[in-house]
């Protein structure tokens, strides 16, 4: 039996300082709240700083890249409305406005699917910082036209050759749940997944044309996080049908030694996630029933361990296996 509980070698991990700008943990294991951590810091929305912030469970915090994975369970509920196209079928058919690309055989083969799992083979750059144009989901926002910024990247590799991390790919997909719904992304993410759950409070930033930002602009609490970490866990919740979840958590490219990606989600041989710069976290792992939500302030570092630890050695260290 473990002798020291996740609240304890967290306490540890703070008073080591080895959890720099951890905003929030929370984590629930059969059901039960094993760990709920709330702490203070400066705190940005995109690149706008907020000043000091005391975290309560009522703060909304920018998820960044998990909001990919939420624009991931959006598309499969759309799908399962018939209102977005199949992952088979070729992307360009669905965005007839630039009907140059489509006539471009390198970029005809391109499908759905591609986007779903990161792999348009198009030439795309996250390694800049999110503050700089060089960042190619910076320039995607400065772009006069954002959708044919990314549709007209030059082809570098064969489509669903490699997963190439790209935030317009999520753009693309929240535009066709845009076109097949009527709606905007966020009103349907309200409607239709939000208030399933019981989220009653969110923010999803946009850029200066008013359009949400897709690939890293939402705001949610940590217990929302974790709301829908138990989706997830849950396969679905009734909510996001529980045929999507199974293909979204199917492996289908590799990332590294450890790591797959799925449908705009993160795979492992024992779990699921959802990644956002600075430390935020939805991780999910079935075999333990175990769901854990992080929020931190560790935007734009080179290196950002804070989830890292309070997952291996806070979470799954203090429980029983």
């Amino acid at each position: 039996m473990n002798s020291q509980t996740p609240p304890d070698l967290l306490v540890r991990a703070i008073e080591q300082g080895r959890v720099p700008d951890l905003h929030a943990a929370v984590a629930v294991r059969h059901g039960r709240v094993i760990l709920e951590h709330y702490g203070e810091g400066e705190d940005f929305r995109m690149n706008e700083s907020l000043g000091h912030v005391r975290f309560t469970p009522d703060t909304l915090h920018d998820v960044r890249s998990v909001t990919k994975s939420v624009v991931g369970l959006l598309y499969g509920i759309a799908l399962a409305d018939g209102q977005v196209p199949q992952p088979h079928e070729p992307l360009l058919r669905h965005f007839p406005e630039y009907p140059d690309l489509a006539e471009d055989p390198r970029r005809a083969v391109l499908t759905v699917e591609h986007a779903l799992t990161m792999t348009l083979g198009l030439e795309w750059d996250e390694s800049a910082p999110y503050t700089s144009a060089a960042n190619s989901e910076i320039a995607m926002e400065l772009a006069p036209d954002r959708f044919r910024y990314i549709l007209e990247r030059p082809v570098v590799d064969e489509p669903g050759s490699r997963r190439s991390y790209c935030g317009g790919a999520s753009a693309l997909l929240a535009r066709l749940i845009e076109k097949g719904t009527g709606r905007a992304v966020e009103d349907y993410a309200r409607a239709r997944l939000f208030e399933p759950l019981g989220i009653t409070r969110f923010e999803w930033s946009t850029g200066e044309d008013g359009v949400a930002l897709a690939a890293s602009g939402l705001r949610l609490t940590p217990r929302d996080l974790l709301a829908i970490g138990r989706l997830v866990l849950d396969g679905g919740g009734g909510v996001v049908p529980s045929s999507w979840m199974e293909a979204a958590l199917r492996p289908r490219v590799r990332i590294d030694e450890g790591s797959h990606y799925g449908y705009h989600w993160y795979v492992g041989d024992t779990w699921a996630g959802g990644f956002g710069n600075g430390g935020q976290r939805i991780y999910v792992a079935p075999a333990l029933d175990l769901v854990v939500a992080v929020t931190a302030g560790q935007y734009n570092l080179p290196d950002q361990p804070t989830a890292s630890v309070v997952l291996e050695e806070v979470v799954l260290a203090g429980i029983e296996p």
